[in-house]
């Protein structure tokens, strides 16, 4: 009876046995099963990463080449065919051998614009079915890539706060707040805004280390060589540079002459006024009030004491004289293609809803007793500021803010001075009372000043605008102004993207 039971208990546990072996083998071969699986998905996946990497290798070479090709042709977007695209190349490994293709399509840029766009398919032969397209964006740089860009060097006080890259082909003395990159072109100068001769860096200030206050009088040995260059963020944010290359001005002259010529065509064109020069009024019903300008308003007994006055920026107040000053011609619509051209000085003002406009004074031929002006002394403001509006200003000459602007002003615009100032004069002391001294100056846009660009003067005590913002409108590049220069031949890329 005994080994009977035992029988059963042993028959039991080897049941049980059986039962463990059989379901760890079911789990072995489900797992067994799975990796295979894994393993199988895992190599085809690996087939297709490959050729897929490969694929988009060979649409970046047609990239690469296409780039290539505008850098020798600037203006051909036919690829040497003379023909409608898409174009199609041959791809060949570094054995010369052909594995695949390219296929281009190329957008040109629209009239009044500098955009290019180049989108490159590339494919496999062997995968003939698998395939990789970038598009990216090109554009060649412009004058108002920057907040402020000069030719000459520059000082800027206290009064300034600025958000957007700086440069300058001379120096730079800076004792404001700068939150993007200050660059200068030249290594070490003398600014010749203090006394001493001491030559500082191209890119330098003035205002003492915290937890000092105030500014230097005399020149700064810790801003100067064999001085390193100092990381001050409360002046310099994001840093400063020397010793970069230049920008070039030298093809200003042949744009500003084609600018004219496009008001003639399809913009509007306004021929020598006969007097001081036209009152421009913008208006967001995308027409504009132009008026011819006879009379200022008097200097009274305000001196040039900081020696301004030349031949083609004569000393006087910049100001339309109220009452009997100017006279309606009319208001015409908004020219199609955006380009208005003046032969002689212009003021100009208002507000715009959806327009992107370019504004230019000059005369032809060229000639520095006749280098026209712009004025600009009341608002000019933006409906929207997403890229929707845009205002180009350029003149041969001066972009001046005249002895009476308004205290508080603001101005959204890309402006460049080809020879002159993107400034406002000095009016000396309280002779100029109560016009010599100005509260604010707001600026949405970016600044091309060939010589010095200057709002107010802190070396000569208070004069000028006492508290300045410039912010770079960075929808610029993007689109800006109609037929606004451009400050290079060279593209360089806006965007890059990948797609299926």
């Amino acid at each position: 009876m005994q080994r009977h039971f035992f029988s059963i208990a042993y028959s039991s546990n080897k049941g049980s046995l059986l039962l463990g072996v059989l379901v760890f083998a079911a789990i072995g071969i489900t797992l067994t099963t799975g990796f295979v699986g894994w393993a199988v998905t895992l190599h085809k996946v690996s087939q297709t990463i490959e050729p897929r990497e490969q694929a988009l290798q060979i649409a970046e070479a047609g990239i690469d080449y296409y780039r290539w090709h505008l850098a020798k042709d600037p203006v051909d977007y036919e690829d040497g065919t003379g023909d409608v695209g898409p174009y199609t190349h041959t791809f060949y490994d570094k054995n010369n051998e052909a594995i695949g293709e390219f296929v281009l399509t190329i957008t040109p840029p629209t009239d009044g614009n500098n955009q290019v766009t180049i989108e490159s398919t590339g494919t496999l032969d062997s995968h003939p079915t698998i395939s990789r397209t970038i598009r990216i964006v090109v554009t060649k740089p412009t004058f108002n890539s920057f907040a402020l860009v000069s030719n000459a060097s520059i000082y800027w006080g206290p009064q300034y706060e600025v958000y957007g890259p700086i440069h300058s082909n001379g120096g730079i003395r800076f004792d404001g707040v700068a939150h993007n990159l200050i660059s200068s072109s030249v290594t070490s100068y003398d600014d010749g805004s203090h006394s001493g001769s001491l030559l500082e860096h191209g890119v330098h200030t003035h205002v003492k280390v915290p937890p000092l206050t105030g500014v230097y009088t005399t020149e700064v040995a810790a801003e100067a060589p064999p001085s390193g260059v100092a990381t001050r963020t409360d002046v310099f944010a994001a840093g400063r540079s020397i010793g970069i290359n230049a920008v070039d001005w030298n093809g200003l002259t042949t744009q500003v002459s084609n600018l004219k010529a496009e008001a003639q065509s399809g913009g509007r064109y306004l021929s020598n006024s006969g007097n001081l020069g036209y009152h421009i009024v913008l208006k967001t019903n995308d027409t504009m009030d132009v008026y011819r300008v006879a009379r200022l308003t008097a200097m009274a007994s305000c001196d040039d004491t900081a020696g301004q006055a030349s031949a083609w920026a004569p000393w006087q107040s910049w100001t339309i004289k109220s009452g009997n000053g100017q006279s309606l011609i009319g208001n015409y619509a908004f020219p199609s293609n955006g380009v208005i051209f003046a032969d002689d000085n212009v003021w100009v003002d208002g507000t715009i809803n959806g327009a992107q406009l370019t504004i230019v004074a000059g005369t032809f031929p060229e000639s520095a007793n006749t280098y026209r002006n712009i004025i600009i002394n009341s608002d000019l403001n933006y409906t929207n500021f997403d890229g929707t509006d845009a205002l180009g200003l350029i003149a041969q000459g001066n972009i001046i803010l005249g002895l009476q602007a308004d205290t508080d002003l603001a101005i959204n615009a890309a402006m460049i001075s080809q020879y002159g100032h993107v400034w406002r004069n000095y009016f000396n002391g309280s002779r100029c009372n109560p016009y010599n001294t100005r509260n604010s100056l707001t600026i949405f846009g970016s600044i091309a000043s060939f010589l010095e660009s200057k709002f107010a003067y802190p070396e000569y005590g208070t004069n000028g605008y006492s508290d300045i913002t410039i912010t770079y409108d960075g929808n610029l590049p993007l689109g800006g102004s109609p037929f606004y220069p451009t400050s290079s031949e060279d593209f360089q890329i806006l965007s890059w993207e990948e797609f299926e």
